[in-house]
């Protein structure tokens, strides 16, 4: 156990027990056999069927973008933890797998909020003239999101970044404090600020939905559960691993060493639940827009079973009509929440 303590000068990364990472490592296997074929596709069906450019779904392209490098990631991941490892032992590696999965993550949450602000202007303020509106007309602004997130991806470049571990060493040094400080910052802000957004947009536009308009209530209900599966994703794919993380940097700064061994255990394996997120993504933003998914039925569908699905309403990508009710007239609205 000596070789695993928080309070050495160096963190040696082994697993503290490794039946356990053997089972994330086979969940990891799932996630990437699952992952890569399905990411693949719809990359395809965008690029060359579906002409996202065209379609203003640049944010969507996006998100499964940032989801294929998560998917990337995974073989490396799996292979450390199956060698009871933590993270690799070569330097390069283990930086450039930290980037990556930093990266991922930013983005995915940053392409996930401008997407929400874009619904929440759609609904709340339907013809309102906005800047997400404007923007989503201009492709450099997914270029500008990129290059902004890279960045916050620095604190994982540093010397001092050992097996995502903060504070808590016997000799730490002004340089260990502040990058690991800033490290945490990055890593909190990223994930609570998006989220206090995503909750603020999905309760306005559900009210929006519930309080003020009338008539075709199926497709309503249909409208608000693909609204609050965005949130639900979040809090699966996300709020855990900060919460355990929290929790961890807790115990490190406690020096209670048989509490941290189980407490890396729990963080290491929300880590891996969070990597679900290349799975869920493309089944809760892509395939809730209609012409993408008639794009990917008509591309990967047998034909027998081609014209049934492209005839069948799931509910998921149809553009929801309600009428609201002002003091002075009623009037029939478009809201094209699910396209987006």
């Amino acid at each position: 156990m000596s070789n695993m303590s928080t309070n050495s000068t160096i963190d040696h990364c082994n697993t503290p027990n490794p039946f356990t990472y053997q089972i994330f490592s086979w969940v990891m296997v799932v996630e990437f056999v699952l992952g890569l074929p399905l990411n693949l596709s719809v990359l395809y069906v965008f690029i060359f069927r579906f002409k996202f450019w065209k379609n203003k779904s640049i944010f969507l392209f996006n998100i499964v973008v940032a989801d294929f490098l998560l998917v990337a990631c995974l073989p490396a991941k799996i292979y450390h933890y199956q060698h009871n490892q933590r993270r690799s032992n070569s330097t390069p590696v283990c930086k450039t797998l930290l980037f990556m999965l930093f990266l991922n993550r930013g983005a995915s949450i940053a392409f996930l909020i401008v997407l929400s602000i874009d619904r929440y202007f759609n609904v709340v303020h339907l013809g309102r003239r906005n800047f997400v509106k404007i923007l989503k007309k201009s492709p450099q602004i997914s270029i500008i999101i990129w290059l902004f997130l890279l960045p916050l991806t620095i604190p994982t470049m540093l010397k001092t970044f050992e097996c995502c571990n903060s504070h808590g060493r016997k000799i730490e040094t002004q340089l260990h404090d502040v990058t690991d400080t800033l490290r945490e910052v990055v890593f909190f802000s990223q994930i609570v600020i998006p989220f206090i957004i995503l909750v603020y947009c999905t309760m306005r536009i559900v009210n929006r939905l519930r309080k003020k308009t009338v008539g075709e209530k199926a497709k309503l209900r249909r409208a608000m559960c693909v609204v609050t599966s965005v949130v639900v994703v979040f809090s699966i794919c996300f709020l855990p691993c900060a919460i355990a993380r929290a929790v961890l940097l807790s115990v490190r700064l406690q020096n209670l060493q048989e509490a941290e061994d189980l407490v890396v255990q729990v963080y290491d394996g929300l880590m891996v639940l969070s990597y679900m997120d290349c799975l869920l993504d493309p089944l809760v933003y892509c395939f809730c827009n209609s012409g993408f998914k008639d794009a990917y039925i008509s591309t990967f569908c047998p034909a027998v079973l081609r014209q049934k699905l492209l005839k069948t309403d799931f509910g998921l990508g149809t553009t929801t009509t309600i009428t609201t009710t002002t003091t002075s007239a009623t009037r029939n609205v478009s809201l094209p929440i699910l396209e987006k």
